[in-house]
């Protein structure tokens, strides 16, 4: 199938929208297919997708702009493929949305989608390349240019992406495993490998085993499963190292097991090695486990940044990955990606994000990083009025103006000493929060350039100012809220990072639409955002 640009957006004579009344016509051009038909199709960039099909003259593809759109809304109204392709055919809105009234025939079939996102995830699996991701922060961007937002100013969160899987207890996990690399040896005629072994191919078996069993043969069952694994692995040899199937068991064992005076057993807390990208479900791999907010997670964690102006919001970049990954980690990958900002951007996030490396990071590329909460432990505030020389390795003066005897400094911690007269310390206010220790002759203070600048940090943060930060970066929470909500994040249809990825960028393509038609219906009387204006 061979690449040809869409340029059909102008309607013809004979398009059906004409054979509309006119009633239906201004019913039509007030619903949200014109803003999607005269704001949002003629802004995507086809030839990104270019790279998906043959360069040789054959066929030519379905065009991409009826692709992506019908993804958009698809998500925009949580349908299915096949309604997709029910609602092109038989309804003008969607037609109308996406330029397809001149067609003589709709440009679509039930499978086009699911052909077009399978060939997205063999580009980016192949490439390290995600077209889509691309694909949704150029029509973000373009869409905060159609609402006046200049970027100068974001906000961000996060929100954990439950991974479509059942929670699998350590047996449940390791029968799924062996049953799905017998299942796939049946399958392809190589029944002589798994002799004796044949009962896992029962689809009656997993309830047998695991549930109509007593629980005191708990460890037995255990036993026999590991016993029947190290029987499949020995009988498969080396033959199958590519086989997914094979991995995934494989994986189970080393993960799960440890062997012990030649004896295979469960691995325990004290051997180590539980870590939280170990394997939850054979039926989506790349999920990890992590605990936030005293609640279990199996999944992903998808990173939101919200470009914010007077005329509203729009999600210019998203990050997906593993819920393993720190919202701080995150950060710092966007801002290694992150072009040096012409004007100072202002980025605000919770306190989740902060760090030092960050802050350094942000800077180089003339990004004001304001995190509105810090993790840990408060510093006492007098600490933040000690000044040290440029290098930070060097106490100058004390918050009372006291200047030391000496000065030591540890490269390894990034611990000053500093030796003050024993008088000094004695009977100035500040010695319990500066917690000096009184010697003899002299007093010493410890203090880091880290408690230093936190300590000026908070005090920063009880500004009015601040305060308006923390104001803002609140309303970065309706995002994760809508997703969950509104566009059902957490009942992907599908499974693996590569795969949800996909679905969570249309989803926020479809919430940048929301956004967009609100203040298109809104122009003249759009409520102006006075945060913004504040700050």
């Amino acid at each position: 199938m061979s690449f040809r640009k869409n340029d059909t957006h102008q309607m013809t004579l004979t398009d059906s929208f004409f054979g509309l009344t006119e009633r239906e016509q201004k019913a039509l051009e007030k619903s949200w297919a014109k803003v999607f038909a005269d704001d949002v199709f003629p802004m995507i960039d086809e030839e990104r997708f270019e790279c998906l099909y043959s360069d040789k003259a054959s066929r030519p593809n379905t065009p991409v702009n009826v692709i992506i759109g019908a993804l958009i809304i698809k998500e925009l109204f949580n349908l299915s493929d096949d309604e997709v392709f029910e609602n092109l055919l038989l309804d003008p809105r969607f037609q109308y949305a996406l330029h397809t009234t001149s067609f003589e025939e709709q440009p679509m079939s039930d499978k086009t989608l699911t052909r077009f996102r399978q060939r997205c995830y063999d580009y980016e699996r192949l490439n390290n390349v995600d077209l889509y991701h691309d694909c949704v922060t150029d029509l973000a961007a373009k869409t905060a240019k159609l609402m006046k937002i200049d970027g100068r100013i974001r906000r961000m969160d996060s929100l954990m992406v439950e991974s479509n899987i059942r929670r699998l207890s350590r047996m449940e996990l390791l029968y799924r495993c062996i049953s799905k690399l017998v299942k796939y040896l049946h399958d392809n005629g190589l029944d002589e490998l798994i002799q004796s072994l044949e009962r896992y191919y029962d689809p009656n078996d997993f309830n047998k085993t695991i549930y109509h069993s007593r629980s005191t043969e708990a460890d037995d069952r255990i036993e026999v499963l590991l016993k029947d694994a190290d029987k499949l692995i020995e009988n498969c040899g080396n033959q199958f190292a590519e086989v997914t199937e094979y991995q995934l068991l494989v994986r189970c064992l080393s993960e799960q097991t440890i062997i012990e005076n030649g004896r295979r057993r469960l691995r325990t807390k004290e051997d180590g090695g539980m870590s939280s990208d170990m394997l939850q479900s054979p039926a989506d791999p790349d999920a990890t486990y992590r605990e936030k907010a005293n609640k279990q997670h199996r999944g992903y964690v998808g990173n939101v940044e919200e470009s914010v102006g007077e005329n509203g919001s729009v999600v210019t970049d998203y990050q997906y990955e593993t819920n393993n990954t720190s919202d701080s980690a995150m950060l710092k990958d966007h801002l290694e990606k992150m072009e040096k900002q012409e004007q100072e951007t202002l980025v605000v996030t919770d306190g989740a994000y902060a760090g030092e490396e960050n802050t350094k990071l942000a800077a180089e590329k003339n990004v004001n990083l304001v995190t509105t909460d810090l993790p840990g432990s408060d510093v006492p505030e007098i600490i933040g009025q000690f000044e040290l020389n440029e290098p930070g390795t060097k106490v100058i003066r004390c918050p009372a103006g006291n200047t030391p005897r000496s000065s030591s400094y540890i490269k390894a911690t990034g611990v000053c000493t500093a030796s003050f007269e024993r008088s000094c310390c004695e009977n100035c206010p500040h010695k319990d929060q500066c917690k000096a220790k009184i010697y003899k002759r002299v007093a010493k203070i410890t203090v880091t350039g880290r408690k230093i600048r936190r300590a000026r940090l908070q005090a920063q943060m009880q500004t009015e100012l601040y305060k308006n930060y923390a104001r803002l970066r609140n309303g970065v929470e309706t995002i994760p809220s809508m997703l969950r909500n509104l566009f059902d994040v957490n009942r992907m249809p599908v499974r693996g990072k590569v795969r949800t990825k996909f679905f969570f960028g249309a989803k926020i393509a479809a919430l940048n639409f929301r956004k967009l038609f609100g203040y298109r219906k809104g122009l003249g009387n759009y409520a102006q955002n006075p945060l913004i204006s504040a700050l």
